[in-house]
């Protein structure tokens, strides 16, 4: 007998086209009153109820259960019948057993309402998407545990327009629970509302900041290593497009090499634009309006003029333009090796490279050897690195960096001294953050401000704002890792549910689902 059935006595099994229909009844003789728990054996009246089981060898199940109405016999109860619940089995006004739910609400948080249909259809199990959601919203939150590192960080139920807060158990990388919006007053009231945590690990948000001096006043502020490492890498882009003219290698710069360290000036009409836009803010800064006051009076998104604002120049703001690839650039070299060598026939070319797979045609080559053949010096130069590139080569560690890379990298330092006074504070700063050297900190925003470099000074300066927080991070081994790899996790079940992501039930399957 299967072990939720062993509560009722079965009478007979019959197969009723593709169901399968259990008869049977209860085998208690007495049953208790759910309103004042007195025991009852004075039967009032019977009937039959249908409910749908689970599945017998993927054989949609009905049990049909003759039940019994009992009469209360405490005379001061208000309950004056009640109808008797099989422990396991029943619930009042159910029509679906008790294993039978637990199955389908598994189904509904492991995959959602679509999805989660279409295999319990499959099962023999069918339900409606609707039905299964219902399911998950019907579950009880998980009691909340006392925490003693805790991880916050916010995540997009809709990107651009709705955001909520998720909090992570750092030591057992649970969820702990989800707040609606990233502002400061929903994580302050929730912390206030909990026994505080010891370790609190965030980014660098000013509102989850305060709210963490606000809920747990002396919890110690962990900032996340990861995100100061991205902000590392932006201020790094940042000087390093500052001083783009010494990315050229040498044989490549024409006519008279910009001085070393001195950036070309941008030109064209997205330099003029930015120019123009960077002046007006600075003004209206200047006369004491407010970003936001700035954003309504020209229309422009908030973020948008805090970059403005925030950018000493207005070279800053230009960010290089994205070369779109081609299908002859794995093949570059060699053509500019044929071409050096005097070869400037576009179907010779064409056939050596097909041989080697080039599959592109004749004209993107021909297309290629023409600026050689109206500029015959192009063929000794050699494409410069992009501005993302370099980037990458100063925050890469030096053993990732292949042969090739490294000897160009080296090249660009040794041709620009702010570039290798860069490279210098990003292998100083990524000391410290590997072996937990957060006592060097102070020295390090020192030498970074005195060095005076685009981005890399205003980088060191902010965060003086949130030093407590930055130093613990360097020091401790408290990491927001775990809220990164769940924010990863709700994205996923955000995905499953196509549209359906309300916060309410977002929220349940994030802390239920296993």
């Amino acid at each position: 007998m299967l072990p939720h059935l062993a509560g009722v006595e079965i009478d007979e099994v019959v197969r009723s086209g593709s169901e399968l229909v259990v008869v049977a009844r209860v085998r208690a003789v007495e049953s208790r009153c759910p309103t004042c728990s007195m025991p009852s054996s004075r039967v009032h009246a019977r009937y039959r109820r249908q409910l749908a089981d689970a599945p017998v060898a993927g054989r949609l199940t009905r049990l049909w259960l003759r039940v019994r109405r009992f009469v209360c016999q405490n005379v001061a109860c208000s309950a004056k019948t009640f109808v008797e619940q099989v422990e396991g089995l029943t619930r009042r006004w159910a029509r679906t057993s008790e294993t039978l739910r637990r199955m389908l609400t598994a189904i509904g948080l492991a995959l959602a309402g679509r999805a989660g249909a279409r295999l319990a259809a499959a099962l023999g199990m069918p339900a409606s998407r609707d039905r299964l959601i219902r399911l998950v919203r019907a579950l009880p939150d998980p009691p909340i545990v006392p925490v003693t590192v805790l991880g916050v960080d916010d995540f997009a139920v809709r990107r651009g327009h709705y955001y909520g807060t998720v909090l992570i158990d750092c030591e057992t990388r649970r969820v702990v629970d989800m707040l609606p919006g990233r502002d400061a007053a929903p994580l302050a009231a929730w912390l206030d509302g909990h026994p505080a945590p010891k370790v609190i690990c965030r980014d660098r948000a000013s509102s989850y900041a305060e709210a963490a001096c606000t809920g747990a006043p002396d919890a110690v502020q962990v900032a996340d290593r990861f995100h100061l490492w991205q902000n590392l890498a932006v201020a790094v882009e940042r000087c390093t497009t500052q001083h783009k003219s010494c990315l050229d290698e040498p044989a490549a710069n024409a006519g008279t090499p910009a001085p070393a360290g001195e950036a070309a000036e941008p030109t064209g009409a997205m330099a003029e634009r930015r120019r123009a836009n960077h002046a007006l803010v600075h003004e209206l800064v200047a006369q004491g309006a407010g970003f936001r006051q700035i954003a309504r009076h020209l229309g422009w998104n908030h973020r948008t003029v805090s970059q403005y604002a925030r950018a000493a120049t207005w070279q800053e703001l230009m960010v290089e333009q994205k070369r779109r690839p081609s299908l002859v650039d794995p093949f570059k070299p060699y053509l500019i090796r044929r071409i050096g060598e005097g070869c400037l026939n576009a179907t010779v070319l064409r056939r050596e490279i097909t041989a080697q797979g080039f599959a592109g045609s004749y004209g993107i080559v021909r297309k290629f050897v023409e600026q050689y053949r109206t500029r015959p010096e192009l063929a000794s130069t050699i494409r410069p690195p992009t501005v993302r590139q370099v980037t990458g080569w100063i925050c890469r560690h030096p053993d990732n960096l292949g042969d090739r890379d490294t000897q160009r990298l080296q090249g660009i330092l040794d041709r620009c001294p702010a570039l290798r006074t860069a490279a210098e504070l990003v292998r100083a700063f990524a000391d410290m953050m590997t072996h937990l050297r957060g006592e060097r900190l102070a020295a390090w925003i020192d030498t970074a401000q005195q060095a005076a470099l685009p981005g890399l000074a205003r980088f060191a300066t902010g965060l003086t704002a949130d030093l407590d927080a930055v130093t613990a991070g360097l020091t401790l081994h408290h990491s927001s890792g775990p809220v990164e790899g769940n924010i990863n996790r709700i994205k996923m079940l955000k995905r499953q549910m196509y549209g359906r992501a309300g916060l309410d039930l977002l929220r349940k399957r994030t802390l239920l689902a296993r």
